[in-house]
């Protein structure tokens, strides 16, 4: 009974001054908002890294002509890569389950009668569809046939057939890439946009040889997918294939490599790498916000303090305890913190959602930041209410009534 009383009686004092109460809870929104907005993007970022390792493949390794760190799309007009690094691989490396070799030309000019537009070529393998877990959903795959006829068929991506066929079926249909023609056999599934923006559906795939000798007239390749049985095997075998294209190329370190070599690991290494240094700084200026708003709590209750002498010794005069008094300033401190808890995780989601719809950037929204709210606002609520609260205490009834 007497601690619900004296926690009445601090949030009675606390409105009655409205403003003094909103600058101590000034610190705590800002702190908490703060938090808040950095675990939702932190959360919406972990997302994002997985939907970028899960479009990459788990179990995929991609070895791109050109040197450089990290993941980007293979380079074209590098002739790093052959066709024989790829037997060389495939003949010395244990634990592969396949490998897809392919050359990438981007801004191909593609038309059908009328009907023009530009999407980005692809010469592969029938292991392509494997290799990319990336299927037909109408009419047939790139098939060996095919490659050893050096067949001028296709697959269109759905973006490209919309772009060319509007909603009529493009299978058995002719199209021209450059001055060849070739012929719609498969259309693939719709993937939608790739982690980096792009249309992953404007493409168009044809056979690797067709593509080598006939349409592109090149006798090296933009990448090599390789698909391993077993996930804990990447770096090793991601090693031993870096081992065999020194040698094959003749690279001594610490020369640079004319290749890259990229796993969903390094993937998702890479991005929360960038995510963690800055989530760590953020974190670091939301802390700042709640020591500074602690800091100005406790020189604001102070000063209340110094106002309210008369109010303590009657009090005490009408027997209340050191403890009663200690509780009733300790309670408003808390009650401070705790309101500007609640303000600043309503902020905070608020500008979290702003952030997702008009930065796009990802966010998620979950309980996690308001568990943390409560414990870091009852640890600053305490901390900083303390000092106040025992010099309130102290006071002497027959001083505080002069």
């Amino acid at each position: 009974m007497r601690a619900s009383r004296i926690i009445k009686e601090g949030v009675q004092s606390l409105g009655a001054n409205k403003l003094r109460t909103f600058f101590m809870m000034a610190g705590t929104i800002v702190g908490i908002a703060a938090l808040t907005v950095i675990m939702a993007m932190g959360k919406g970022t972990e997302q994002s890294v997985m939907k970028k390792v899960n479009s990459f493949g788990i179990k995929a390794i991609m070895v791109t002509a050109g040197g450089g760190k990290g993941f980007s799309p293979p380079q074209e007009g590098i002739t790093t890569l052959r066709l024989e690094d790829v037997e060389a691989v495939r003949n010395q490396v244990q634990g592969i389950e396949l490998l897809s070799p392919g050359v990438i030309k981007r801004g191909s000019s593609i038309k059908v009668g009328t009907a023009q537009t530009q999407a980005t070529v692809f010469a592969v393998e029938p292991d392509w569809y494997d290799a990319w877990e990336w299927q037909i959903t109408s009419g047939d795959p790139i098939s060996a046939e095919d490659m050893s006829t050096m067949a001028r068929t296709c697959n269109l991506g759905t973006t490209l057939s919309r772009a060319l066929f509007g909603d009529a079926d493009p299978i058995g249909e002719y199209i021209q890439i450059g001055t060849t023609r070739f012929l719609v056999k498969g259309l693939l599934e719709s993937r939608g946009t790739s982690p980096s923006g792009g249309d992953m559906d404007n493409r168009v795939l044809i056979p690797l040889t067709t593509g080598m000798r006939r349409l592109l007239n090149v006798d090296y390749l933009s990448y090599i997918r390789v698909k391993v049985k077993d996930t804990k095997d990447l770096v090793a075998i991601g090693d031993e294939i870096r081992k065999i294209l020194h040698e094959r190329h003749h690279i001594t370190p610490p020369q640079e490599d004319d290749f890259a070599i990229v796993t969903a690991t390094d993937i998702a290494k890479a991005a929360r790498g960038i995510s963690g240094t800055l989530s760590i700084l953020l974190i670091a200026l939301a802390g700042l916000s709640l020591i500074v708003g602690g800091i100005v709590l406790m020189n604001i209750l102070l000063i209340s303090v110094s106002e309210r002498v008369k109010e303590i010794g009657l009090r005490r005069a009408l027997g209340a305890t050191r403890s009663d008094i200690f509780m009733q300033f300790l309670a408003e401190s808390l009650a401070i913190t705790l309101l500007g808890m609640l303000f600043g995780c309503l902020v905070g989601w608020g500008a979290s959602l702003l952030i997702g719809m008009f930065a796009k950037a990802p966010v998620i929204i979950s309980w996690e930041p308001f568990a943390l709210a409560v414990v870091f606002s009852l640890m600053v609520g305490l901390f900083f209410g303390i000092q106040p609260a025992r010099r309130a205490a102290r006071l002497k009834p027959v001083e505080a009534l002069q």
